[in-house]
């Protein structure tokens, strides 16, 4: 009897990757790991989105909803207090090791400059506070 409702877990489990994997991937599907809700930008934002779509979409996808490459940094894990604007920085110029996500380990940019950087870093801060995303202490 306990086996059942064990398997019904399971079944369930492995049925909501499915689901979350075909949205990911099927044809025509955005690709997109989050729905992010779009503000009206500022001006210094606007040109981030710009710089945003041409250096880093591809792997962290339109809105900076990620994809099937990269994470969405309209996510929580992102907020100012966990990941602070340096941070952004430090990533483009130096890159990450895979930490959150189990995305692979993302390169260095030495392409985009410093005021793209800054640019981009102001809107995704739009997009998350767009989206509920404020700042929170991080704690260990």
């Amino acid at each position: 009897m306990q086996r059942l409702p064990k398997l019904a877990v399971v079944l369930v489990l492995v049925g909501g990757v499915g689901a979350m994997v075909w949205n990911l991937l099927a044809p025509g599907g955005s690709g997109a790991i989050v729905q992010v809700k779009v503000p009206e930008l500022s001006a210094l934002a606007e040109q981030g989105r710009q710089a945003f779509d041409k250096n880093c979409a591809q792997c962290h996808g339109l809105n900076a909803a990620g994809t099937d490459k990269g994470p969405p940094f309209v996510h929580a894990i992102y907020n100012p207090g966990h990941h602070e604007d340096q941070a952004f920085f430090h990533a483009v110029r130096q890159g990450v090791r895979q930490h959150h996500w189990p995305f692979g380990d993302m390169p260095a940019q030495p392409l985009v400059s410093d005021q793209e950087i800054a640019w981009i870093v102001r809107y995704v801060r739009e997009l998350q506070d767009a989206n509920g995303i404020t700042y929170q202490a991080h704690q260990m």
